[in-house]
């Protein structure tokens, strides 16, 4: 089997990647290791930024996220019993952000490629990467038990971080640099309607708590936990309680509890290789990167790479101009960098850490002290939340 350009990983990255490049007239199959059903039925960040939502349009699958998406103007931090508003539209020229679910996105990026006819191969088995540092690399995997070879121009790591194609980059040659936090999100999904319009954030000395949601009828909560919890530990109401004494009186009154229908710890750790590329293997996604939860950067950063990628894949087909290619991991890695530093940031700035120092403490009483009163500061944070420039 021969096509242009071989994209590993079927998650929302490498379903993007493959649209656009079919778009473009450029041919690309892309392996996926689980099923269809297992892929979508992944729950995960819904806070899209402005640059998100464009490329989500550009490829012809945001006609559902526009119609169903809600649409946010701003967001709360609190400490303790004080709120503030981050009034994001009207700190950075009307910019917003839209809530929408990365399971839709995925859902309508399957169906896309499903309308176009798109290669996406599932179920495939012990994939393996080859000749990356020739002009004819190849990948070869199993499904349904037979042993399959597919040749391609360019091969795109969108696989995930436990994935085969950061790991088939020589470590010698592999720069990567992470730090794992000691702490965990516990999540709860319920079908039960927002307890505000907007996201909050909260600081407490219990910990870090965040209200979010997928719909007007289903939220999305969290609380900072041990990073060695089991979710199954934890009752429906336990988590109610523990949630509702995180969170300001006048956010409280609105907390409606119920039956949870997911719960799950997340690990919070930062991870980035700086080798996105070798030969002819290109990295996206979780496979060169992961940032924290806290500020919603994960999908949306991995969208920022596949803008890159697309672009300077579309130009080398069309042109045979292979700048885009070259430079990518630079013009990447300035955007993965800053995004992390945003990341990193406000998880220190909003959570406790084990055996904090009473400076420590008081540093971050400081800042957020700083946040609440300084006008540059909040909108320093209203634009890294909407998403920075792509160029």
């Amino acid at each position: 089997m021969k096509t242009q350009v071989a994209i590993i990983g079927g998650g929302p990255s490498g379903l993007l990647l493959s649209q656009l490049l079919h778009l473009s007239g450029i041919e690309n199959v892309v392996l996926e290791k689980q099923t269809r059903d297992y892929v979508l039925s992944r729950v995960r960040a819904g806070v899209l930024e402005q640059g998100t939502q464009s490329l989500l349009r550009e490829a012809d699958v945001g006609a559902r996220m526009d119609r169903e998406g809600l649409v946010h103007s701003g967001f709360a931090i609190t400490t303790g019993d004080d709120l503030l508003r981050i009034d994001i539209e009207g700190l950075t020229d009307g910019k917003t952000v839209m809530i929408y679910g990365q399971t839709e996105v995925t859902t309508d990026l399957y169906n896309a490629r499903d309308n176009m006819g798109g290669h996406v191969l599932h179920e495939t088995e012990e994939v393996a990467l080859h000749d990356l540092e020739t002009k004819a690399p190849y990948v070869t995997y199993k499904i349904g038990g037979e042993e399959k070879t597919l040749e391609c121009d360019f091969v795109i790591g969108c696989d995930g971080f436990h994935g085969p194609s950061r790991q088939a980059i020589p470590k010698p040659v592999r720069a990567e640099y992470e730090r794992v936090y000691p702490f965990g999100w516990l999540g709860v999904l319920s079908d039960t309607t927002p307890t505000d319009d907007e996201l909050i954030y909260a600081n407490h000395d219990r910990g870090f708590a965040l209200c979010s949601m997928r719909s007007p009828t289903r939220s999305r909560y969290y609380i900072q936990c041990d990073a060695a919890t089991d979710a199954a530990n934890w009752s429906d109401a336990e988590f109610w309680d523990e949630l509702a004494m995180r969170l300001p009186p006048q956010i409280t009154a609105n907390l409606q509890t119920g039956k949870s229908i997911e719960k799950s710890v997340a690990p919070l750790r930062s991870y980035v290789c700086e080798t996105m590329r070798h030969g002819r293997l290109f990295l996206a996604g979780d496979a060169a990167h992961i940032v924290p939860p806290t500020g919603a950067k994960g999908l949306n950063l991995a969208v920022s790479d596949i803008w890159f990628l697309h672009r300077a894949l579309d130009s080398y087909y069309k042109t045979g101009n292979e700048t885009g290619l070259s430079n990518y991991a630079e013009k990447a890695l300035r955007r993965v960098w800053k995004t992390e530093r945003f990341a990193w940031w406000m998880t220190s700035l909003l959570h406790r850490f084990p055996n904090f120092p009473a400076f420590e403490k008081r540093m971050q009483n400081a800042e957020l002290g700083a946040l609440f009163d300084s006008k540059a500061a909040q909108t320093v944070l209203a634009e890294n939340y909407v998403g920075l420039p792509y160029e």
